[in-house]
């Protein structure tokens, strides 16, 4: 039977439980050939300055002022200060609040699907949308905090929804790159494209393209720049109840490519009936060189988990 430590942490403004968790098989070494896992959290918050704590998206982390931002799909930014060795070894809130306009309003409902998360290289803070797919850079310190300063225009293809396979799919990873700046993917295929072939979209046009996993309805849910350059994707498959849900880490090759595919690595492959105690993770960080974190969206369920995977990669 895996073991939960718990212990609690209570204020004014956040009644919290941070478990310690085991998610993986027996026989883990077969599943992650190049991945360490470092540390397992479950985050039972509840309120955080009465803004409900809840389906997150996607998360960054600001390694030098050690600042970890949470978003929700339902157009929430959350700041903890956060710290990390070989463990988590500090997660505590500072605040929770809803996106606004640059007038300072609440987005409307269909305007506020959340779903990708980064700070660039000077600490600006980026959020890509889903339902009108959309990038906008946002406060993230001071009386204006996650209010937008400004829309950022996307890649020509990207601006119609109907491009999209659903509006539900679309940009769904945000991620930045040193050379090539912004980059975003869409959580499936346009619809013009192959059902399989996924796609990496700089923002000056440039693409990248490689094969989703052979899963059912395997998509793109995050990624992150590696040190290399090259970028590590989450994809997740999930068909129902009684089919397996699999997570995957693989590495994409930008620089590596053949017949206009890049080359690819499978990190990690997490398969729920394989022993895998898994939640719907979407979201992912890099917390230090090699070191990444990656987060699961609860869908404000009581049978689900607000999860914190801290890793390694090792090869």
């Amino acid at each position: 039977m895996k073991t939960f430590f718990l212990f609690f942490s209570f204020s004014a403004i956040l009644l919290a439980a941070i478990n310690a968790i085991d998610i993986m098989p027996i026989d883990v070494k077969k599943s992650l050939p190049h991945i360490k896992i470092l540390d397992q959290k479950e985050l039972s918050f509840t309120r955080i300055q009465g803004v409900k704590f809840a389906e997150l998206s996607d998360a960054a982390y600001d390694a030098k002022k050690k600042q970890l931002y949470f978003v929700s799909d339902k157009g929430i930014l959350y700041q903890f200060h956060a710290s990390f060795s070989e463990k988590i070894d500090r997660l505590e809130s500072v605040r929770a609040v809803k996106l606004k306009t640059k007038k300072g309003l609440r987005f409307k409902k269909w305007k506020r699907d959340s779903e990708g998360l980064v700070l660039d290289a000077q600490g600006r803070l980026y959020i890509s949308f889903e339902g009108k797919a959309k990038v906008a850079r946002f406060h993230k310190t001071g009386k204006h905090f996650a209010q937008l300063i400004r829309k950022v225009k996307i890649p020509k293809v990207l601006r119609p929804t109907s491009s999209y396979r659903s509006k539900n799919k679309s940009l769904e990873a945000l991620t930045w790159h040193k050379k090539y700046g912004l980059l975003t993917a869409t959580e499936w295929p346009l619809r013009k494209d192959d059902k399989k072939r996924q796609t990496i979209y700089a923002f000056n046009g440039k693409q990248w393209h490689f094969k989703a996993e052979p899963e059912a309805r395997s998509s793109v849910v995050a990624m992150e720049v590696m040190d290399d350059g090259n970028v590590l994707v989450l994809e997740r498959s999930y068909v129902g109840l009684l089919s397996p849900f699999v997570i995957t880490l693989k590495k994409v090759y930008l620089r590596e490519q053949k017949h206009g595919w890049c080359k690819t690595k499978i990190l990690a492959k997490m398969n729920s009936h394989e022993g895998w105690m898994l939640d719907n993770f979407e979201g992912l960080t890099k917390i230090a060189k090699n070191r990444y974190l990656m987060v699961s969206d609860d869908n404000e369920n009581f049978f689900q988990k607000t999860l914190l995977i801290y890793f390694e990669v090792t090869e």
